[in-house]
């Protein structure tokens, strides 16, 4: 079973590489730190924020590429975990058609936060990180 969760805190650290997000479980107590890359947490705080960059970059392609294929951000699933890595798939919709992608959780949490499509985690995810 996967269970929706929402954003709680974008923790950004200027001088390392390596940024922190935490994910809560909208219905419930748990929580889990992701560790991701500069790149993937400024583009999350810029949508979140509304603010675009000058010239378009990375997460912001990839998500124009969507929309422009007439496609749309259904959900990201962050389904397994395995030896400290975070495994996700993204869903997208275009037409009927689902289409199912392999990707990394930090591109799946900054496109499904571009698109305001909702965040799952598997339930043995969440139960294995939150401890």
């Amino acid at each position: 079973m996967d269970i929706e969760v929402e954003l709680s805190r974008i923790i950004i650290n200027e001088e390392s590489d390596q940024q922190l997000i935490v994910l809560k479980e909208i219905h419930g107590n748990r929580s889990i730190p992701i560790v991701i890359g500069m790149v993937e947490v400024f583009a999350i705080d810029r949508w979140l924020k509304g603010t675009e960059p000058e010239r378009p970059m990375t997460h912001d392609l990839l998500n124009t590429v969507i929309e422009e294929l007439g496609a749309t951000i259904d959900r990201a699933v962050i389904n397994d975990l395995r030896e400290h890595t975070f495994y996700a798939r993204l869903y997208l919709h275009q037409d009927d058609d689902e289409i199912e992608i392999d990707c990394r959780p930090s591109d799946a949490v900054a496109l499904s936060t571009a698109q305001d499509a909702p965040i799952f985690v598997a339930e043995h995810v969440l139960d294995q990180a939150s401890q």
